[in-house]
């Protein structure tokens, strides 16, 4: 018996196959869940595709978070393919490169706010959407982000973006948790996803990485990460909420 069987798990950010969610789902799939995926606007067709290089093609429904019919919709647009779900996946974040790659002074807050909005407010909007379909006796909402307890090179406005967003979860863990819904985070190192690379000067914070953990990092490799994902929506952690899970090799816990 895998897991996650049984489990009906709502997925976000599946772009390519090298994206951590599509890491996520695959290995969801492999431990019994059904997996429903979201995406919009151009990229939609594309995370279609992707769907199908999963163990099990996966519907995908349409959702942009920072629109609100969308969200109102997305209820019945997932209930056409699973009648609730027991766990979220948010793997969502955009930050215009204005505010990114040393532009911390500079970044203006039209930019800064689009930041925030898409990487860290989001998270309460798709927790709100999707807490109607968690009606199975509640279920565990977890997050992707990078440390935002730290300044690092290069992340600028959304290392505050994904501060702001660590905050956001524990937020939701307080006024969620009567209803048995569990929310978490994953804080992973760094990986080379298209987001990633998508970073200006995203080697900076990556360098010296392995060599800094005590256990080592391969910033090719998601399966650690998707691991913890998949752990964490599961039954193994039923009195755990507000919590941030790194999975980062240990580098969190050195000093220089």
């Amino acid at each position: 018996m895998g897991l996650l069987e049984g489990k009906k798990l709502l997925v976000t950010g599946v772009l390519t196959d090298h994206s951590i969610a599509f890491h996520v789902a695959r290995l969801a799939q492999q431990e019994g869940a059904q997996v429903v995926l979201t995406s919009f606007g151009r990229q939609f067709r594309l995370t279609q595709a992707i769907a199908k290089r999963l163990p099990e093609a996966a519907p995908v429904v349409e959702l942009d978070v920072t629109d609100d019919e969308h969200l109102a919709a997305l209820e019945a647009n997932v209930r056409e393919h699973v009648d609730h779900i027991d766990g979220v996946v948010h793997s969502i974040g955009f930050a215009p490169q204005s505010v990114m790659g040393g532009n911390f002074l500079s970044g203006e807050w039209k930019d800064v706010a689009t930041a925030l909005e898409v990487s860290a407010f989001s998270l309460k909007s798709l927790a709100v959407a999707a807490k109607p379909l968690m009606t199975n006796g509640g279920g565990s909402i977890v997050g992707l982000t990078f440390d935002g307890s730290f300044a690092w090179p290069v992340y600028d406005w959304m290392g505050v973006a994904k501060a702001a967003f660590e905050s956001t979860s524990r937020y939701l863990a307080r006024d969620l948790g009567a209803d048995n819904i569990r929310v978490n985070l994953v804080s992973a190192g760094p990986i080379r996803t298209t987001a990633a690379k998508s970073i200006p000067g995203f080697e900076k914070m990556e360098g010296g990485w392995p060599e800094r953990a005590p256990l080592g990092w391969d910033q090719t490799n998601p399966e650690p990460t998707a691991r913890a994902v998949a752990a964490l929506l599961s039954d193994w952690f039923p009195a755990t909420t507000g919590e941030i899970v790194h999975v980062d090799g240990g580098v969190h816990a050195m000093g220089l």
